[in-house]
């Protein structure tokens, strides 16, 4: 039964109170790249569309199906992202997972509030969700600074 206590507490109110609230849910009608993420394990996904301005995020839909972390993950990284810079994007991704997997701190301001997810650090079939918002937004950055520079 401890098990379940402990999944219990990994569904925090915050936990959840962010999965209920995600920014930026409406999909870009003109994006300058899109990208869709899938969690094997799982089958969360994530659709991310970004516009760039100046080498920063100046607009930003996404579409989640993902499970409650997955979601607050979500939630914090749509909050966070506007005028980030794929720079940033990029070290919250690598941070986050170093948070989860090697026990590291959580990732830097203004992607910080992804500490909330700490005690997933034991869920390892739940990684994957949990990151798929950053690797969808760095990968769609990435993407969208090649079309520019074409």
């Amino acid at each position: 039964m401890s098990g379940d206590n402990d999944l219990i507490k990994l569904y925090s109110g915050r936990i959840l109170a962010l999965a209920a609230d995600i920014p930026h849910l409406d999909r870009l009608s003109d994006p300058d790249a899109t990208v869709k993420k899938r969690s094997p394990l799982c089958g969360s996904t994530v659709t991310v569309d970004v516009k760039l301005t100046d080498g920063r995020i100046s607009e930003f839909g996404q579409d989640v199906k993902a499970c409650a972390l997955g979601q607050a993950s979500a939630a914090v990284v749509g909050g966070a992202v506007i005028g980030a810079t794929r720079a940033q994007v990029e070290a919250a991704r690598d941070q986050l997972a170093a948070m989860l997997k090697k026990d590291g701190p959580a990732p830097d301001a203004p992607f910080d509030g992804l500490e909330v997810l700490m005690p997933a650090r034991d869920y390892k079939n739940r990684h994957a969700s949990i990151l798929l918002a950053l690797d969808a937004t760095a990968e769609a950055m990435e993407q969208a600074e090649q079309a520019n520079c074409a």
